[in-house]
């Protein structure tokens, strides 16, 4: 049995349609408020609770032999990447559960002390390497499925907001090709124990997605691009009215400084590793998008 937290996200979603491709049992962990009927119709197990509770992880986490970690903070990044994931591998260890695998983020080991979601995930990160279990971490760069919003909004306009510094490099993962890494990762020996960054085989410019886009879309982009301080201003005036909302922005604002990529090295490696050819974002979005 897998247990899957986050699982109506966009990665806990692909990993059980996976999984229960090959027919795996897996126990879904969803929240009530969450869209789960897809998760349901493909034979998954709901369960449905909150992260947030003791008791709910102790129930979730009976019976299974693998543990997923797809699930993020939305905005409470203490009680969900952080006590929510400690209490998931206290459980594991005692419940005997023979994998766990945690859905990090790149860049979670510079140290970056504006961003509490960075924070939170190398704290477990070091409890999970700590405890002797055995487990994959996986840190992506960024996900594709979550330049789909984006894409529909160019389809319809023509526009793309590109905050900061457009020549900062990403590498994109297929968030398909992600979920199959996570799910090959309780049976494959190179990803044992491992920390792996995750990406794209393409080491993109910011400013290359629109480009991108107007390609797809048969446009020519129209980039508004505003400097990162408009970010600062915005944390200034929440810190009066939403102190842990200022917060969250520091996230924000760390993704959108800085760079985010994987080396062409670390992706053979993960194509040595997990024995597949990894997707383009815009052999990605072409599929999404049905053009």
């Amino acid at each position: 049995m897998f247990l899957v937290t986050g699982a109506s996200g966009g990665i806990g979603r692909r990993v059980v349609r996976i999984l229960r491709d090959r027919e795996m049992s897996v126990r879904a962990f969803v929240r009530l408020t969450s869209r789960y009927g897809e998760l349901e119709h493909r034979g998954a197990e709901i369960f449905i609770g909150d992260l947030e509770q003791k008791t709910d992880i102790h129930k979730a986490c009976q019976d299974v032999q693998y543990i997923i970690s797809t699930h993020s903070s939305d905005g409470n990044p203490l009680a969900l990447d952080y006590r929510a994931n400690i209490e998931l591998i206290d459980q594991a260890k005692v419940n005997g559960v023979q994998h766990f695998v945690l859905i990090s983020v790149l860049g979670a080991d510079r140290g970056y002390e504006d961003a509490p979601v960075f924070k939170a995930k190398r704290a477990v990160e070091r409890y999970l390497e700590s405890s002797g279990l055995n487990y994959t971490i996986l840190r992506p760069a960024g996900l594709a499925s979550n330049l789909l919003p984006l894409a529909e909004r160019f389809r319809e306009t023509g526009v793309y907001l590109l905050i900061g510094d457009p020549k900062n490099r990403t590498s994109i993962v297929s968030t398909d090709d992600l979920a199959r890494m996570v799910v090959d990762s309780v049976t494959v020996a190179g990803a044992r124990n491992q920390i792996l960054p995750v990406g794209g085989p393409e080491i993109l410019l910011r400013e290359d997605i629109p480009r991108i886009f107007g390609r797809i879309f048969n446009k020519e982009p129209i980039i508004i691009n505003p400097p990162l301080f408009m970010i600062d201003g915005l944390r200034g005036v929440l810190g009066f009215i939403n102190p842990q909302a200022q917060k969250n922005l520091g996230t924000f604002r760390t993704l959108l400084a800085n760079e985010f990529f994987c080396t062409t090295e670390e992706i053979a490696n993960l194509e040595a590793i997990f024995g597949f050819e990894l997707e383009t974002l815009e052999h990605f979005l072409r599929r999404y998008l049905a053009v």
